[in-house]
């Protein structure tokens, strides 16, 4: 069992920046991949960030390349989402995903657990 709490949502301007943090308690942290995903009203859930569980390996969805950062501190237990360069089009509810599976993680059927989800928004 995991549990994932998400923080650092709010509004911003366009071209602001947030971080967003995800803590995680329950199942041993660095042994497990995570994910950050978003979904916008009228939309589908869609892949933002992946790193993998010792934060050597990252990958982003083309949308956000460039312009966000996943990390993770395996000591504290938590993901980071560096949001930087904000678009209105990034405005979202985003959420956290543990990955148990092999490898890691691209679509949200990948993922078993996930957090209750953090608004951000992005004003023009």
């Amino acid at each position: 069992q995991v549990q994932l709490v998400e923080s650092g949502g709010g509004l911003v301007q366009a071209g602001g920046s947030l971080r967003l943090s995800c803590s995680a308690s329950g199942r041993t942290f660095s042994t497990y991949a995570m994910g950050w995903f978003r979904q916008a009203p009228g939309k589908e859930r869609e892949f933002v960030a992946v790193i993998n569980w010792s934060g050597g390996y990252t990958d982003y969805a083309d949308s956000v390349k460039g312009r966000f950062t996943i990390s993770r501190d395996n000591a504290k237990n938590t993901v980071y989402l560096q949001m930087s360069s904000l678009k209105p089009e990034d405005t979202a509810v985003y959420y956290c995903a543990a990955h148990f599976g092999y490898g890691l993680g691209y679509s949200d059927g990948e993922y078993g657990y996930w957090g209750q989800g953090t608004q951000v928004t992005v004003s023009s």
